[in-house]
């Protein structure tokens, strides 16, 4: 899964923007996920295998939110 991390770097609308293009969620989907990491720090924001999720966290980070791909449970 991808996580993203909260900043005070980009606005909401910027990171609205960059969830859509990299997970194809809708526009409420992504308010939720950014509002959620917005008020709890961190938001899960996209699950799939690693390839998919690499790519989509490499898009998320080229506008500067710090992301993390990690397993969705520890075993």
């Amino acid at each position: 899964m991808v996580v993203i991390h909260n900043n005070e770097s980009n606005s909401f609308e910027q990171v609205i923007d960059v969830l859509i293009r990299a997970t194809g969620c809708d526009v409420q989907e992504a308010y939720i996920e950014t509002w959620e990491a917005h008020t709890y720090g961190k938001a899960p924001v996209h699950f799939a295998g690693r390839e998919e999720c690499d790519a989509a966290a490499t898009l998320i980070g080229s506008i500067g939110v710090k992301t993390e791909v990690r397993p969705e449970w520890n075993d």
